[in-house]
């Protein structure tokens, strides 16, 4: 019976209901009707081994066991010279001469390796000037490398890419997902406690069972036809 009440009280104010979930959907609507991964930015990944010029270091003693310790220190070394700031700037740099001003923070970089496999991500909001910064930056590893370390003997290390680099759209975070439906589902419960609120002040009587909650009895009623 209770519940029967409660719904007439809804039925009786939809208006209540309608208009928060309306005025909140207005604002809501871009995000729900957003491309998936569009909110979330973009992301390239460069897979890459390097190693070093044999013929611009001085020769030694080794065998092919000292070749590839060398490459997997390289690496590491191009790890962290890409994390660090310089490379960014190398970007920006390289990029400004094409005419593409790129402002820092703009874009991000992280790097890892596994041995001899370096792995590195970059991402930004904007897919196109993703894309010139990807190719900067393969450009960078491939050419400027022994500016940076004097270990290299004035020679660049010979980087390869292990495959195409890839741009694809980053998934937007859950909870900015969710937020849209939160704020509708917050916007239903307002208006159903704004119809329960209107019709708690309603100083009309309604319904036979209002009379009888007031100690009066109701002896027979008209029907509405």
């Amino acid at each position: 019976m209770e519940l029967n009440l409660f719904l007439r009280v809804l039925l009786r104010r939809w208006y209540c209901l309608i208009l928060p979930v309306l005025v909140v959907g207005v604002g809501v609507a871009p995000d729900l009707l957003a491309r998936p991964g569009a909110g979330g930015g973009y992301s390239a990944s460069i897979r890459y081994t390097a190693a070093q010029v044999l013929d611009a270091i001085p020769n030694r003693d080794g065998d092919y066991q000292d070749v590839w310790l060398a490459s997997e220190l390289t690496v590491n070394a191009f790890t962290d010279w890409v994390l660090g700031s310089r490379f960014q700037a190398a970007i920006r740099e390289k990029l400004a001469g094409q005419g593409i001003d790129i402002a820092p923070g703009t874009f991000s970089v992280s790097a890892e390796n596994e041995k001899s496999v370096g792995k590195i991500t970059l991402t930004s909001d904007d897919e196109a000037g993703l894309t010139a910064i990807t190719a900067a930056a393969v450009e960078i590893l491939q050419s400027t490398s022994s500016e940076i370390f004097p270990q290299l003997g004035g020679v660049a290390a010979q980087v390869e890419l292990l495959d195409a680099p890839t741009l694809s759209a980053i998934p937007a975070p859950i909870a900015s997902r969710l937020t849209p439906v939160i704020k509708l589902v917050l916007a239903a419960i307002v208006g159903v406690v704004l119809a329960l609120a209107l019709d708690y002040a309603d100083p009309y009587l309604r319904r036979r069972a209002q009379l009888e909650s007031s100690g009066v009895t109701v002896l027979s009623a008209v029907p509405r036809e």
